[in-house]
């Protein structure tokens, strides 16, 4: 591996270990972490101090080692354990590990069982994932590699056996699998997973989560066998589309390995880094959680080893420190030491010895939010729209709404509805949660009835956790609604729904000088409620022209229901609202949405930011006191392809609120890396970040009050 600039000297990086109290777990000590994900040619032409010195230069507290069990990287002894090619008797494992020590870095050890040879195949056709032919599943990109299958005893004795062997010859500080779990819940024929149910219904999820909880076990078991303070992580990512309950998974797990490199579609909008991140916070209650940052070319057309744009590359990593990850950079191969492609060292170094400058005020202790977003796991899993959208285009446009309103929100977990988790959120969001099951509608309800507001769209509650449809909503009762037939649809080419505005409300505020909004492409009918907002203009003929009216210009059917109880504010969308505002573009919906957050939250936030651009906002309270990120997306790319360099937005105002006894001595803004004044009156701060080119942090340093009140400027 070849180096753009000389390496820091090793005595400038200080071990995780060294710094970490006694009571703090090793792995929450680690701010950077960096992995060069090694080929089998790697033994031939790396450098392996010039790979050490490089992560140590750029103050990383972990690399990544590969082992895997495709292609050993050491001379393994388990059968069907292949020795790279290039391997040639060296403990390549062994050089990486000794290196890493001498700088003083931790060593997660990589393995892969996801995939196997051929003659593994001949040996053990037990160990692999069938087609519905009995074929056995080769890899697409990988002729000569096949599928192993989790439900096998590949997965409790091949897999095992690597792990010993590592155990029985290096001190690694965790154990880490890469491939498995898929992304996807596996379709697979082998005899085993032949006695199951079919994939890919809520009945499989349940054994698919009952084995990924025993494996997972077993591994951690495993690497505590060498000493007590090792664990197992395993490949997670994917957001909101992760396969195993995260819920269940954030109970027993010490690390969340988020494999959410890049974006991964073409049409993938720039923040998903960040809801990775959020995710994470609504399962892990604080535990450590890692984005990875993929140096290469990522998303639907790859090239592995050469970099991708710096500024994509810049506001990803951004993201993942501003939801709470820790970052992580990640390339693949040192083929660099052949002088190839160097542009990635610098990309990595310098965000890396940035955020090391700042290291106190990436310790969170909790978010600052008033607005939950319920995740459901089981909708994203295994509810099928009435149309050809995908489940992702539900969060992409709820997500980019929030944005669009600059709410300060959080996700929640469908299995993690208790009233003790959600009270402290002034109002949950329901982007057409269809799966909910009897107790989390109960869960809800008492949500509303101790003043908590609810925002609901479309099929939301309209089948059971098990994916069976209700004859009605389970949040009827709630919401003070009814279903009135099945879901109505545009046919053909033919205009959606409008909506008829009938009264003024808060959530029209900026609608003038019409009577018609847009609606949803796709309705679930309501019965009529008394003085309504809006009603719906059922879809119309668009071509030709001529014909393109409605021929029912006015209905009882209503367009939104809206309700308050006691301190509680209701708001249900009978239509697919976020999909089609989505996919159309259409500012009316979007608009609609963010009124409407407003009203169910009476405009209250505790902390706003005012100013011109698309930003996302992350407040956190810190070891100093607090921090708010700021991440502008104002970019021609936000919704398509990568940043190619960053379009710097003004001035910012910020006014935070404060717990109480709480003062702010202090603004630091660590992206530019100086003071800047600010006012404090009663329990309030107020400032300005003067821009913000690709992010900034305003890190403000608290203490507390000494009782005093009134107005000051400081600084």
């Amino acid at each position: 591996m070849a180096l753009g600039s000389p390496a820091a000297p090793a005595h400038a990086v200080s071990s995780a270990s060294d710094q970490a109290p006694a009571d703090v777990a090793w792995q929450k000590t680690l701010r950077r972490i960096g992995q060069t994900n090694f080929t089998e040619h790697d033994p031939a032409v790396l450098d392996v101090e010039a790979w050490a010195d490089y992560w140590a230069g750029a103050k990383a507290g972990a690399v990544f080692i590969s082992i895997t069990g495709i292609l050993a990287f050491y001379p393994s002894n388990v059968p069907f354990h292949r020795r790279g090619k290039y391997l040639n008797g060296r403990d390549f494992t062994g050089e990486l590990l000794e290196a890493a020590r001498k700088r003083n870095l931790c060593a997660v050890a990589r393995y892969s069982p996801d995939l196997n040879w051929g003659d593994a195949l001949a040996a053990h056709p037990e160990w692999f994932m069938r087609k519905e032919s009995g074929e056995p599943l080769e890899s697409e990109e990988a002729p000569g590699l096949y599928s192993t299958c989790m439900f096998s005893t590949y997965m409790t004795d091949y897999f095992p056996a690597v792990m010993r062997e590592v155990n029985s010859r290096y001190d690694m500080d965790a154990h880490y699998t890469n491939g498995w779990p898929s992304f996807m819940l596996p379709v697979c024929y082998c005899d085993a997973c032949r006695q199951l149910p079919p994939s890919r219904t809520s009945a499989y999820w349940d054994k698919f989560n009952e084995r990924f909880t025993y494996l997972w076990k077993l591994y951690d078991s495993l690497a505590k066998e060498k000493k007590a303070t090792s664990f197992y992580i395993n490949n997670m990512g994917g957001g909101v589309h992760a396969t195993p309950n995260l819920a269940m998974l954030g109970e027993f797990c010490e690390w969340f390995q988020g494999d959410n490199q890049g974006r991964n579609r073409s049409d993938a909008p720039v923040w998903g880094a960040a809801q990775q991140g959020r995710v994470c916070n609504a399962v892990l209650d604080g535990k450590m959680a890692t984005n990875l940052t993929g140096a290469y070319t990522t998303g639907p057309i790859r090239w592995r080893e050469v970099t991708k744009a710096a500024a994509e590359a810049v506001i990803w990593t951004s993201q993942t420190l501003a939801s709470g990850l820790v970052p992580y950079y990640h390339v693949v191969g040192g083929e660099g030491g052949l002088g190839e492609d160097l542009r990635w060292e610098k990309i990595g170094r310098d965000y890396f010895l940035w955020t090391a400058r700042h290291d106190a005020h990436w310790v969170n202790k909790n978010t600052i939010a008033n607005i939950g977003v319920v995740m459901g796991q089981r909708t994203q899993l295994f509810y099928e729209p009435p149309h050809d959208i995908s489940m992702q285009q539900y969060m992409d446009a709820i997500y980019s709404a929030l944005l669009e309103g600059r709410f300060l929100f959080d996700f929640v977990h469908e299995d993690r509805l208790q009233l003790e988790r959600i009270k402290k959120y002034a109002a949950i969001i329901l982007p057409n949660i269809a799966l909910l099951s009897d107790d989390q509608c109960r869960q809800l309800g008492e949500y509303v009835m101790q003043g908590g507001s609810l925002v609901a769209t479309f099929e939301t509650s309209m089948y059971t956790e098990q994916n069976e449809r209700r004859a009605d909503f389970g949040l009827a009762d709630v919401f003070g609604i009814h279903a009135a037939g099945p879901v109505i649809g545009r046919p053909g080419n033919a205009n959606p729904y409008m909506a008829r505005i009938e009264r003024p409300h808060p959530i029209l505020d900026g609608f003038n000088d019409t009577h018609w909004i847009a609606g949803a492409e796709f309705r679930l009918p309501l019965k009529p409620v008394e003085n309504p907002v809006l009603t719906v203009v059922p879809g119309y003929t668009a071509y030709p022209p001529e014909l393109s009216y409605p021929l029912i210009p006015r209905t009882d059917e209503p367009a939104v229901v809206l309700r308050e109880r006691g301190s509680s504010r209701l708001a249900w969308f009978p239509g697919d609202i976020e999909p089609t505002m989505w996919l159309s573009g259409q500012t009316d919906l979007s608009r609609l949405l963010v009124n409407t957050i407003q009203w169910v939250t009476r405009g209250e936030t505790p902390i706003s930011v005012e100013g011109k651009g698309l930003v996302e906002i992350f407040a956190w309270e810190t070891e100093p006191g607090f921090a708010l990120h700021v991440l502008n997306y104002t970019n021609p790319n936000t919704y398509h392809g990568w940043f190619q360099e960053f379009y710097p937005i003004g001035a910012q105002k910020v006014r935070f609120k404060l717990p109480p006894g709480r003062i702010v001595t202090r603004i630091e803004l660590l992206r530019a890396e100086r003071d800047i004044p600010f006012h404090a009156e009663g329990d309030a701060v107020e400032f300005t970040i003067p821009s913000v080119a690709d992010y900034e942090v305003a890190a403000l340093y608290s203490a507390k009050s000494n009782g005093s009140t009134g107005s000051r400027v400081d600084r």
